[in-house]
């Protein structure tokens, strides 16, 4: 299906989500981030089980972030109808869960407010990787998709301080702005995860956060599958095909002086990680 096809399917989806809103239910659980940690992968097996249901258009719906303006009615249009969730209550014995992926949430100033204010109850998962391979991999990511003009890591990373200066205060300033900056260039801020899961366990509480260390993940997939299930009370239905998604390749390795420094200025933040996780970083072993 080409560009214009597919923009003209989701103009017509979601003016017919929009008719149905009230019909339709909201998430009981986001995954927040972080970016470039697995949370594609996470979102596509959890996708799998029979109770969870997608949005009705795509994985992230981004409506805490970038697109609160349009307000919840927009939001509640992106999710399956009740009726569907009644027929799977009935058919499972248990209370099906929709949810959506937007890894911009966790980093955003404002997002973890505004989902404690219009999805009281909602848990929230958090994954987390080695914050200087996910910085690498970011880059990587922006730079071919063409939100990053810098072809040297380490100049980009010079760069952010300068980039990203006043943007969250921007935001926070105008709550209905955007920031390319502070959407696309954050390598080392997004990966100050404690920061932002600190923030986060303010505005919703401990118990509804999960914290998953995405090495884990990959690793052990079938152990942490279970663990979600257990933390949102789903019952181990079948069990799903794990797949890694979205990942790139690198063209070359980074500096060893570059790794070290980097590993240097994030062991602050990794250390106040074992709290959520239950243990040491997979990374700082």
């Amino acid at each position: 299906m080409t560009s214009h096809l597919k923009r003209s399917a989701h103009a017509v989806s979601l003016t017919t989500g929009r008719l149905t809103s009230g019909s339709r239910i909201l998430p009981s659980f986001l995954i927040v981030g972080a970016q470039r940690c697995g949370t594609t992968s996470l979102y596509r097996a959890l996708a799998q089980h029979p109770l969870v249901l997608k949005p009705v258009l795509r994985k992230g719906v981004h409506f805490f972030d970038v697109a609160y303006r349009r307000g919840l009615p927009w939001y509640r249009a992106h999710f399956p109808l009740r009726a569907t969730a009644a027929r799977l209550h009935r058919r499972f014995g248990h209370r099906p869960l929709a949810f959506e992926s937007s890894p911009y949430y966790l980093f955003h100033p404002l997002a973890g407010a505004r989902i404690a204010w219009d999805l009281p109850g909602v848990k929230l998962i958090v994954l987390v990787r080695d914050p200087v391979e996910r910085a690498y991999s970011a880059y990587l990511h922006e730079l071919a998709r063409g939100f990053e003009q810098e072809s040297s890591f380490e100049h980009a990373l010079q760069l952010e301080r300068r980039r990203l200066a006043g943007e969250a205060d921007a935001l926070c300033a105008e709550p209905h702005s955007q920031s390319h900056a502070h959407r696309h260039h954050a390598y080392l801020a997004r990966g100050r995860y404690a920061e932002q899961i600190g923030k986060l366990e303010a505005q919703v509480g401990r118990q509804r956060l999960l914290v998953l260390d995405s090495h884990r993940f990959f690793a052990d997939p079938d152990a942490v599958y279970d663990r979600v299930l257990e933390f949102l009370g789903l019952p181990h239905v079948a069990d799903p095909v794990f797949e890694r998604h979205n990942a790139r390749p690198r063209p070359a390795p980074m500096t060893v002086s570059l790794r070290r420094a980097l590993r240097d200025h994030f062991e602050p933040w990794d250390s106040r990680l074992r709290p959520w996780l239950g243990e040491e970083p997979s990374w700082r072993r």
